[in-house]
């Protein structure tokens, strides 16, 4: 994939107030870990995280995402009776329908022309609407378009918790554990043919795989065991998503630079998808990029899931981490599995 007019307009993002430390969480983990003899710091050894940021309780992701995507419209030149799609890509929704854009393009005011729709594909999902955007826009289809995605980690946290006091066992602290590093936040972005400014970046291009195979590696749904109440699960088996995960993303960064005809000196800055820091380490290595050349805001914020990479991006842009004329690579990966990697001249 090849782009020749597609420029980011703006880049916002909105986080919750709350902050839950990885300690907290320890600390309501404490029968578990007295069961099974484990020492107090373990998440954050595993993980790298000492904190994520929760919503109040009852928050809903359009509420979010709508606040983002007010933050990108103040912050770009484009008049949102221009944006001609909109597209909402979290995991989280408020409901299975209608489309969770339909509730941020209410609230923006967008003109009854415009194009709103959700697209689902795990951690890819704004990644995934970037480019559906794009295409429209190098089609000739809209001048403008935004994505926007808000992801809410507390609610399953809570259930797994509860679930992880109750079976007392390693196995299911093993399967959990990828689901105690979650965060939550917001995040929007707007795209033009770039007629509305100047010195904005350009994407350049982009290269997706996927190895559908191991689509049940990683898993979030609804849970169907006989219960009193509906309820949610999570489990995930790290080691195979950080094997698999890693041999896809060297397939497709392989891929990623014969489509752009990009060195690995090539290239300034790398954004990765916020997994944590053993995830980090082996992507960086597998793909041999020095680990000066990444910017990570797991530490602090957690995996945010779709919202991740976008959100990490604007937070190094904002540090000028990201500098103009830069060549950046947006490294995502989702469960699946699927990889998309962007180019994009800063």
């Amino acid at each position: 994939m090849k782009y020749k007019r597609t420029y980011l307009e703006s880049i916002a993002y909105h986080l919750p107030s709350t902050v839950m430390t990885t300690e907290a969480l320890e600390d309501r983990l404490a029968p578990l870990y007295q069961a099974l003899r484990l020492q107090r710091g373990q998440l954050e050894a595993l993980t790298g995280i000492r904190e994520r940021r929760w919503w109040n309780i009852g928050h809903r992701p359009s509420h979010g995402a709508l606040e983002a995507a007010k933050k990108a419209l103040k912050s770009s030149s484009v008049p949102p009776g221009d944006i001609g799609a909109l597209i909402y890509g979290g995991v989280c929704r408020d409901n299975f329908e209608p489309a969770t854009a339909c509730a941020v393009a209410s609230g923006l005011g967008l003109s009854e022309a415009v194009e709103v729709c959700d697209i689902s594909n795990a951690c890819l999902g704004v990644l995934n609407g970037i480019i559906s955007i794009a295409n429209r826009i190098e089609l000739g289809q809209i001048r403008a378009g935004m994505i926007v995605s808000c992801e809410s980690s507390r609610e399953i946290i809570d259930i797994m918790i509860d679930e992880m006091l109750e079976a007392k066992s390693m196995e299911m602290f093993k399967l959990s554990l990828a689901t105690l590093t979650g965060g939550s936040g917001a995040v929007a972005l707007i795209l033009s043919d770039g007629s509305y400014s100047k010195a904005r970046p350009r994407l350049l291009g982009g290269v997706l795989h996927s190895a559908p195979e191991h689509h049940a590696i990683c898993r979030w749904g609804d849970d169907l065991r006989p219960q009193p109440r509906a309820t949610q699960f999570t489990e995930t088996d790290s080691a195979a998503v950080l094997k698999h995960g890693v041999a896809l993303g060297v397939r497709t960064w392989e891929a990623f630079r014969r489509e752009l005809n990009w060195t690995s000196d090539d290239i300034h800055r790398v954004i990765c998808h916020q997994v944590g820091g053993s995830h980090r380490d082996s992507i960086l290595k597998a793909l041999s990029i020095d680990s000066e050349k990444d910017f990570s805001t797991f530490e602090f914020l957690g995996n945010m899931g779709t919202v991740s990479l976008p959100i990490t991006a604007a937070i190094a842009a904002e540090r000028e981490f990201i500098e103009r004329g830069d060549r950046v690579a947006f490294l995502g990966i989702g469960s699946g599995l699927n990889c998309m990697m962007l180019g994009w001249e800063w």
